[in-house]
Formats: structure tokens, sequence, C-alpha cells
């Protein structure tokens, strides 16, 4: 897995099918370490998101190898994880994560169409309240994400993007928005050019 150290590091946490890895991927994790002065950003390739279907998803291995392909940074570190600790649901795997490094101070990082979806993950509660959540930018569903139930639930917890270097070290729940300059690369999309072909997948 090849995650380093076992403590006292400030992680990012990247998780997704990465159906392919993309240039978006690659944007929000070179604006999490140097807003959050991260030291890594872990990529979580999941072996089966539980809210996408598994027609359509490329065999985990063409994933990671895409993710390792698209990484092209010594502190962006895809990994699949999730694999051997045999976690499916991002509750169970902060859990495991949070015992195995006791001295990293981790932080979940998404884009504002996940935090839109969050109150449909597993425990979602239990995620914003056992690590800080850092949310970038995504066209097309900011404004809602914003006014959706997470942000609503958890207004008061919201930080200032200016005192975004101290996110890691927050008490969670904690969270902050980032307006970043959107970068408009989807895994979709690119499964639609065919470009899965090439990772031994399929078209949906």
């Amino acid at each position: 897995m090849g995650l380093g150290r076992k403590g006292g590091g400030r992680i990012g946490l990247l998780g997704g099918s990465f159906n392919p890895a993309h240039e978006g991927h690659r944007h929000i994790s070179l604006a999490a370490l140097r807003h959050l002065k991260l030291d890594a950003v872990w990529w979580l390739v999941s072996p089966q998101n539980p809210l996408k279907p598994m027609a359509g998803m490329a065999p985990l291995p063409d994933r990671m190898a895409s993710a390792k392909a698209m990484a092209r940074h010594p502190r962006i570190l895809p990994t699949d994880i999730e694999q051997h600790l045999k976690t499916r649901f991002t509750a169970d795997t902060l859990t495991e994560l949070r015992r195995r490094w006791p001295g990293q101070k981790f932080v979940w990082l998404m884009g504002a169409d996940n935090l839109q979806q969050l109150p449909r993950w597993d425990r979602w509660t239990e995620i914003a309240g056992s690590v800080p959540i850092a949310v970038f930018d995504r066209p097309a569903y900011s404004s809602k994400a914003m006014l959706g139930k997470a942000a609503q639930r958890y207004a008061r917890h919201r930080i200032d993007p200016v005192n975004a270097g101290k996110l890691a070290d927050c008490q969670p729940p904690a969270w902050a928005f980032f307006p970043i300059k959107l970068h408009p690369a989807s895994s979709t999309a690119l499964r639609q050019t065919g470009f899965a072909a090439d990772l031994g997948g399929t078209k949906p």
C-alpha cells in the first residue's frame, strides 16, 4: 500500500471509484495540498462504490493503474487500502484508518457534488463527526450543495477558507468550502468518449 509513516502527518483523503482517474482528481488534490497545508493526499480507490452500479465499472487493478498514471506527484498516493481493510462504507474506512494511523490528522476531501449527496451516505453524520471536511467547487453543483441538507445542518461549523491551513487541526464537525478555479474533467465524460476501453472496462 505504501502509505508511509505511522503518525504526525496531515493527510487528505480523496475517495472515489476513479473510473477512470482524471485531471479533476489531481486538480482538487493539488489545491488541497496547497490550501490545507497537507503532507500528502491519499486517493482511496474504492473496490465498489455502494452508490454506483457495477455495470461499466472497470476492474480495480485497472482503476489503480489509471490513478497511479494520473497522480504524477510524490505527495499524491493512490491506494487500494479499502480492499485490504475489507471496508465498504466510508464511515467504516475512516474508523479503520484512525485506528491504524492514530497519529495522523485526516481531512476528508470532496467535490461539491458529493456534499450535495452526502445525506445518502451510510452514517453520514458519523462521517461529519469524525474528520474535518474540505469541499471543493464543482461545475453545476455548488449552489445546490450549499443549500442542501448537509451544508445547512453543519452551517455553524463552517470555517472561513482563509483559515484553511488550520482545518486539519479542528475538532469535527468542521468544514470549509473552496471556490477554486473549476476543472471540467469528469470520469463520466471520459467513459463516454471510450477512454474506459483502454482500462479494460466497458462504456455505460
